[in-house]
């Protein structure tokens, strides 16, 4: 297989980097996280994964409207339908949804320095779309760093100060570096050259395969 020739001569290549740009709030990530953690356990030890969090939604106290609701619970039985993904409902009944993505962004930071940057990732996921919590409200998100076992005192600090807001930026300005405007969306990079992957919601191998064919350019 071709990425398997590469890897055995990594000193030849440059740097290999695939960034995942992703917003833990974002339907369509949910929908594509089958594929994803399939391409993961399938990428060659020598590529980097790196987790990018793009920010879909800015920080708001306002209550979302009702036809914005209607919208966005139209999205998830269409991403539903299109990848399978399963999604409970109840959310829209149980919480006072808010159109505000940043908090949950800022968790994901918070709890890569504990070393939970994936885990963090899951359960909001789980939260949002199974377990209809809210990742809007920051007791939530340390809610769940407890549930994790995450020192919550230390994660409730670091959520909300301007190291974690510093690296948010860092990651927006990252996001437009690689020309991102949807997520999810992959980019591999080699050295300084950046090669868009066309994600795949339904399998991992067209995207192995896309892969592995620059890899070996």
């Amino acid at each position: 297989m071709a990425a398997q020739a590469w890897h055995t001569h990594p000193m030849n290549r440059p740097a290999t980097i695939l960034y995942h740009v992703h917003d833990p709030m974002c339907s369509w990530c949910w929908g594509f996280r089958r594929s994803w953690d399939k391409l993961r356990e399938a990428l060659p030890a020598a590529i980097k994964v790196v987790n990018v969090v793009g920010g879909l939604a800015p920080d708001s106290d306002q209550a979302m409207p009702a036809d914005q609701q209607k919208t966005i619970a139209g999205y998830w039985a269409s991403v539903s339908e299109q990848t399978g993904a399963e999604f409970n409902f109840d959310f829209w009944t149980n919480c006072s949804p808010r159109r505000s993505t940043y908090p949950a962004c800022r968790a994901v930071l918070a709890a890569c320095r504990q070393n939970a940057e994936q885990a963090m990732i899951d359960a909001i996921q789980h939260a949002y779309y199974l377990r209809a919590m809210n990742p809007s409200d920051n007791s939530t998100l340390i809610e769940l760093a407890g549930e994790l076992g995450l020192d919550a005192e230390r994660f409730s600090v670091d959520l909300v100060s301007r190291e974690i807001e510093e690296r948010l930026e860092e990651n927006f300005v990252l996001r437009r570096r690689l020309g991102v405007r949807q997520f999810p969306s992959l980019v591999l990079a080699q050295g300084k050259s950046l090669f868009p992957i066309a994600v795949d919601y339904k399998s991992h191998l067209p995207m192995l395969d896309a892969i592995s064919e620059l890899l070996v350019e």
